[in-house]
């Protein structure tokens, strides 16, 4: 197996089962506190109706029959045997614990499951949820993914976050001490934010006890409030140099131990506005590597421990108008 210059998910799932693990989306029928009035309405900026899901459930489909269906797809594709149940589509700790409980346990009841993976945002975590996780965690391998996006309060303002950075550090160091397995989501690209602001959150994060991240692309899709900024000329996407770079820059100052997840996103191509470049995912995870080789680094080479969150750097400022979406 070719050695890759940073810690992908693959190699570390074969190392911990010994085969490989595929990861099955659901999307559960939950909701998101910023779409129901609770935090906020319309959702966080670039998010759109399907909450960056499958619409699965939309479609009549049970947790049930969705782990069913992923089972036998990834299963003839990739010859996969042991499965990770993904609740992906909007915030997945954001209903009563009871009811998470029969949902978590009805994806773990499929056959060949040895995880879970639960999706949520950093302000939608109880108590009694993460001890619920780690009650789970003594015979499954579980993942608490968190949405962060930004080290940097302004710009979760401008996303229309609903939370502020203090918020994440409060939710990570909680589900640390119950032992939990914790995986930070970010975005490259961001309204308002450079290269400094883009370092500043890996340092950020890089502090933290977290065992991995998910890096994403900012994308454009139909019916989110960038769309409408995108169409307006307020906002204009990465280009694919600049977004390699900048993926570089991140994971060379984030620790060598610390497993990535993903290196950019996949949107749906009946959904994606902006940019096209994004559909090509092979493309781009080659021109990471090369861009790795070209430098003679790494994951890890610039990585410095820290602790606490970042001090804002210099960047550029949009002014957004997102009439009836607008940010507070």
């Amino acid at each position: 197996m070719q050695d890759l210059p940073y810690r992908d998910l693959n190699g570390y799932l074969r190392r911990r089962f010994g085969e490989r693990v595929q990861k099955i989306t659901l999307d559960a029928g939950l909701t998101c506190p910023n779409r129901d009035g609770r935090v906020g309405q319309g959702g966080c900026l670039y998010c759109n109706a399907r909450g960056s899901g499958t619409g699965a459930w939309s479609r009549g489909l049970s947790v049930s029959q969705q782990m069913l269906e992923g089972r036998a797809r990834l299963g003839q594709r990739y010859g996969a045997q042991k499965f990770i149940a993904y609740f992906q589509s909007f915030t997945n700790t954001y209903a009563p614990l009871e009811h998470l409980r029969a949902l978590y346990q009805e994806a773990l009841a499929c056959p060949g499951v040895v995880g879970l993976s639960i999706g949520t945002r950093p302000d939608c975590l109880s108590d009694a949820v993460l001890d619920l996780l780690a009650g789970l965690q003594k015979n499954y391998l579980v993942w608490l993914e968190l949405g962060l996006q930004s080290a940097h309060d302004d710009t979760l303002k401008r996303l229309n976050r609903g939370h502020d950075v203090s918020c994440f550090t409060d939710a990570v160091a909680r589900a640390a001490a119950r032992g939990l397995e914790t995986v930070a989501h970010v975005i490259l690209g961001l309204p308002g934010e450079g290269p400094g602001e883009t370092a500043a959150t890996a340092a950020y994060l890089a502090g933290l006890p977290l065992q991995g991240v998910k890096i994403h692309l900012l994308y454009v899709t139909r019916d989110s409030a960038l769309a409408s900024l995108y169409h307006g000329g307020a906002y204009q996407c990465l280009t694919v140099a600049e977004y390699v770079s900048l993926v570089v820059d991140f994971l060379e100052l984030l620790p060598p131990q610390m497993v990535i997840h993903r290196l950019t996103g996949d949107p749906h191509p009946g959904e994606l506005l902006a940019p096209e470049w994004c559909l090509d995912k092979s493309r781009v995870l080659n021109l990471i590597k090369t861009e790795f080789a070209r430098r003679g680094s790494r994951q890890g080479s610039r990585w410095q421990p820290r602790v606490g969150p970042p001090r804002p750097g210099p960047g550029p400022q949009l002014q957004l108008d997102l009439g009836k979406n607008e940010v507070t």
